[in-house]
C-alpha cells in the first residue's frame, strides 16, 4: 500500500478573514478617506463573529494605515485600499531593474512570502507551483528563458502565503519584479540554475519548513541580483 497521509487543513486566523471582509466592504461601498465605518458591534453582527475578532481585525487595519480608531468616536477610513499600496510602491515601479532598492524590497517581501507559504500552503497551492515549474522547464528545454513559468511560480507562492496585504503588495510590484527576473534570465545558463532554485523553494514549502523556505528564497533573490547589479548579501 502506498505510503500516503492526509495533510492538515491550513486556515488563516479568524481576524485576518474579518480584516479581508472589511477591506472588501470598504472597496465595494465606495467609502472615502474620512468616512466613518459602522460600529464594532454592527460589524460583529453582520459578519457573525465576536467583537473580539472584529477588534483584532480593526487593529490590523490600523497598523496597515487603512483606518484610524478614535476612542469614543468610532473607526474612520484613512486610505482607500487600492490607493494605499500604489502610493507606497510608485517610486519602486518607476526605478530601473539594476537599482539596488528594487532587489532589497524584493528580497524583503518574497522571503517573507516563502516563510508564510511554508506555514499555510494547501494542496492546491503546491499543485499550482508545480505546474508553473513544469511550464518553466518546458520553456527552457525548448530554448526559452522560462519567464512565464517563473511568473506563475511567484504568483502561486504569494497566494499560498494567505496574507491579503502581502499578496496585494507583491501584485502591485509584479511588473517590476518580472522585469528583474527577465534581466537575470538573459544570462547564459541562468534559466537552468533558476529552475533548480525554484524547486528547492518548493520542496521546503511542501515540507512546511519555514526557515529553509525563507533561506532558499533569499539565496535565489541574491544570486539573481548579483547577475544584474552589485549587491551586498
Amino acid at each position: 500500500m502506498p505510503d500516503a497521509r492526509l495533510e492538515p487543513v491550513q486556515r488563516s486566523p479568524l481576524y485576518e478573514q474579518v480584516a479581508e471582509r472589511v477591506r472588501a466592504f470598504i472597496e465595494a461601498s465606495g467609502l472615502a478617506p474620512g468616512d466613518k465605518l459602522m460600529s464594532e458591534r454592527g460589524l460583529a453582527e453582520q459578519l457573525g463573529v465576536s467583537r473580539t475578532s472584529v477588534r483584532q481585525a480593526l487593529t490590523a487595519l490600523r497598523v496597515q494605515g487603512l483606518v484610524e480608531i478614535k476612542h469614543g468616536e468610532g473607526v474612520f477610513l484613512m486610505e482607500a485600499p487600492r490607493e494605499l499600496i500604489p502610493r507606497l510602491t510608485s517610486g519602486i515601479v518607476e526605478s530601473e531593474v539594476d537599482h539596488p532598492m528594487i532587489w532589497e524590497v524584493r528580497e524583503a517581501v518574497e522571503v517573507q512570502a516563502a516563510r508564510l507559504a511554508a506555514r499555510r500552503r494547501q494542496d492546491a497551492d503546491l499543485a499550482a507551483m508545480e505546474a508553473a515549474l513544469s511550464a518553466m522547464e518546458q520553456s527552457i528545454d525548448a530554448g526559452g528563458d522560462g519567464i512565464e513559468g517563473d511568473r506563475g511560480f511567484h504568483a502561486a507562492l504569494a497566494q499560498a502565503a494567505r496574507n491579503p496585504l502581502l499578496h496585494d503588495l507583491i501584485g502591485q510590484m509584479r511588473d517590476v519584479f518580472d522585469r528583474t527576473s527577465a534581466a537575470s534570465l538573459t544570462h547564459a545558463g541562468r534559466p537552468q540554475v533558476s529552475l533548480a532554485s525554484h524547486r528547492a523553494i518548493l520542496d521546503a514549502v511542501a515540507r512546511g519548513d519555514e526557515p529553509a523556505a525563507a533561506e532558499e528564497m533569499r539565496r535565489h533573490i541574491v544570486r539573481s541580483a548579483q547577475l544584474v547589479v552589485a549587491y551586498e548579501s
